[in-house]
Order: C-alpha cells, then structure tokens, then sequence
C-alpha cells in the first residue's frame, strides 16, 4: 500500500499505525460517521438553492455571533488546550504578508480530529471571522449546532444550491472574512501522511486573487500532566501554519491552481516533518 513509502525526519511522532487503521489506498473514503440525533425532531435540510447560505435571521446572528464564539472560546479551545494540548506554531510566517492578507484568505489544513477546525480558527486568530465548507450531512445529524454556528457551510448537493453556495462565499469574501477549507475532504484521525488536495480551495484563491496560507496539524506522544486528561491513544496537537502562497493571476486558472496546491503540498510536508509523502498533492483525476 502506498503508506509504506513514507519517510519522515528523525523524531517525527506517529500516534497510529496508519497500515491497521487505515487498510485502503483510497484517499477519500469516510471514515467518520455522520452522528444522529439523539432525540426530538428530526432536521431535514434540503441542501439546494432553498438553504441560507446567507443567513440573516435574528437567531442566527445571535448564536454565530454571540453564543457559538462563547461556546468555542470557553468549551471547545479549552478542551483543545487540556485534552489535545494543543500548541500554535509558525503565526510569524503571516507577520510579511499583512497587506495582502488584509482582504482575506483562503487557508487550508489536514483534517485529523474532532476540533482541528476550531484549533485552526484559534491558530489563525480566534476572533477573526472565517467560513468553513463542509459535509452536508452533518447539517442533517447530531453535531449540527456545532457544524453551523462554527463557521460551517454545507457543501450543496444540487446545481441550484451551488449558485447560491458561491454567492454566498463572494458575499464573504467581499466583507474581508477569511475561508478555511480542509481539501484533504474526508476526515482520517490521527493520519500522520498528506492525503491529495482537492482543487475547490485553490480554485478559490485564484477567483479572489487572495493568498492560500497553509497549516498542518502535527502529534506530539501524550506526557506529563496531559495524562490526565486524555488517554495515551490520542495525541495532543500542534498546529503549524506556514508562509502564504500567493496567485499568479497572469497564468491560467488551471495553471495556477495545480501550482498553489503543490507549492502548499509541499509547504505542509515540511512542517510535518514528512521526506517521502506517498500520496501526491494532486489526485488522479485532477
């Protein structure tokens, strides 16, 4: 299989081994599932032109912007300090790149964990406004309050829904807010090696003109007090964010899109203390 060309550099933590956990060359596969509710009344979003990509209700505004960041700031970053102890390396890299990042990015991460989207939010800063496209069935499921008023945005399952799902993002961009997308797509916990990148972030950088700032998330072994506060299995957490790579709108998009995601492939790989990645940036079927 495919995991057994990786080479990392000496001391880099593997938490799992991905050849019993992970038995498929298949970089897309589920691995995760969609958790139902556990009562009351079922939601059953339709995920076409008919969902509020903009949402603009009273109710909304108060919990994605009042209760969901309180949430976040005094339950989610607090578990992901004790349980994942997690750690921000790297935000220097930023520090050249203000004036291009004033209008906003898109950043992009490997999707390893429960939390890894609320540790990237607080890696890149905690109160700045970012958007997430996600899995539409999780609107659906048990963790929906958690998927929407984190940022969340269904990914739409209907050629109506991705016109308004578009608009949406422009509207957003527009405003200076910043996008986090996990292009790996599926989530693979604790996955040491980068999985390919799908284009749709970069596809978005290059329509914005806006800087990709990558991030990966790195494991470090569970010591010290951090025994306490979770079992040895799980790791704790370090999120690496890396210099900006920027479009070159004078190329085609086609171009610059394979380009932005190879380049930040690759700027991932190093920050994760990966030689020899077995999967490569970008998938087979472009």
């Amino acid at each position: 299989m495919k995991y057994g060309t990786l080479e990392n550099q000496e001391g880099v933590y593997i938490p799992v081994d991905p050849v019993k956990s992970y038995p498929t060359d298949n970089p897309y596969e589920h691995r995760v599932e969609v958790k139902r509710q556990s009562s009351g009344k079922r939601r059953q979003y339709k995920f076409d032109e008919t969902y509020p990509y903009i949402d603009r209700s009273f109710s909304y505004l108060i919990q994605r912007n009042v209760i969901g960041p309180l949430f976040i700031w005094f339950v989610i970053n607090v578990s992901n300090r004790l349980k994942y102890g997690l750690r921000i390396r790297g935000r220097k890299n930023l520090r050249p790149y203000r004036k291009q990042l004033k209008g906003g990015a898109v950043a992009v991460s490997n999707h390893v964990y429960q939390f890894d989207a609320p540790a990237v939010k607080q890696a890149l800063q905690p109160l700045r406004k970012i958007w997430i496209p996600m899995y539409a069935k999780h609107f659906n499921g048990g963790q929906y309050w958690f998927v929407r008023y984190v940022g969340g945005v269904p990914v739409p399952e209907t050629m109506g829904g991705l016109r308004k799902f578009d608009e949406a993002f422009d509207y957003y961009h527009a405003k200076g807010d910043w996008i986090l997308v996990f292009p790996e797509e599926v989530r693979w916990d604790y996955y040491q090696p980068l999985r390919p990148f799908r284009k749709g972030a970069f596809t978005m950088a290059y329509k914005y003109d806006c800087p990709i700032v990558p991030c990966v998330i790195t494991y470090r072994e569970r010591k010290g007090i951090y025994k306490f506060f979770g079992p040895k299995e799980i790791p704790l957490m370090t999120v690496n964010v890396g210099e900006p790579v920027l479009p070159d709108r004078s190329h085609s998009r086609k171009e610059e899109v394979d380009r932005m995601r190879t380049v930040a492939h690759e700027r991932m790989e190093r920050m994760a203390g990966i030689l020899q990645n077995p999967w490569p940036a970008i998938p087979d079927e472009g």
